[in-house]
């Protein structure tokens, strides 16, 4: 594969997660949310991988096996299996309306491109292209934790930030050193697990998972 091809490759991955960004958006389904989360781990994981080949960094071949393991089959059965045992499978309730939420994400793209335009300027990475998107899926993430009401939608909208501060690194510099990704990587299975613990301390404590509910009991006490 010659570099040229690899970086288009790269370029069509990269419009592949910010697609999957917007889905994750207006998608109301909590199984939709999940598999549209995998599967921009796994574009996330071919992403890594290609920069990896372009770039010769030969550590984000492991970056991409681990975004593979972690972010398409083991954190996504995670919240399967908490989401089954904690019986959620009704439509979740956005504070925004979908076409609104669709607008701001647009500007929010808009701004990415403007704000990284001289970065794309004065770079000579192959990647530099992808560096917009990259932003662009940081703030969708973070718009999808301020405009879920459900609790397990805004961690996924988390996990899906943290997707784009990746993908951010790998365009910016080529991916961080191998230890920082492994411990990176580490401390989002923990969290993963802690996020199941408090899923059902919550439930438990107030028989919802909705935070606008916790927050007008709050206001009652």
């Amino acid at each position: 594969m010659s570099i040229n091809l690899a970086a288009q490759v790269n370029s069509i991955m990269a419009a592949l997660i910010l697609l999957t960004s917007f889905g994750l958006l207006v998608q109301r389904r909590m199984y939709g949310l999940l598999h549209l989360f995998a599967w921009q781990g796994l574009f996330l994981s071919i992403s890594t991988a290609i920069v990896g080949y372009v770039s010769g960094s030969h550590h984000l071949y492991i970056s991409s096996i681990l975004t593979l393991a972690l972010k398409v089959i083991l954190i996504p059965y995670i919240l399967h299996f908490l989401m089954k045992q904690l019986h959620i499978h009704k439509e979740v309730e956005q504070l925004v309306n979908v076409p609104t939420i669709m607008l701001i994400g647009i500007a929010l793209v808009i701004f990415s491109y403007y704000l990284t335009a001289p970065i794309r300027e004065l770079s000579t990475l192959v990647t530099r292209s992808t560096l917009a998107v990259a932003l662009a899926t940081v703030m969708l993430g973070l718009l999808m934790m301020i405009t879920r009401r459900h609790a397990v939608t805004q961690i996924i909208g988390f996990l899906a930030l943290e997707n784009g501060l990746f993908f951010a690194a790998t365009s910016a510099t080529y991916g961080m050193p191998l230890v920082v990704e492994l411990g990176v990587a580490l401390d989002i299975l923990i969290a993963a697990f802690i996020f199941g613990i408090f899923f059902f301390q919550i439930r438990t404590t107030f028989d919802s998972l909705d935070v606008e509910q916790m927050t007008k009991l709050k206001e009652e006490d």
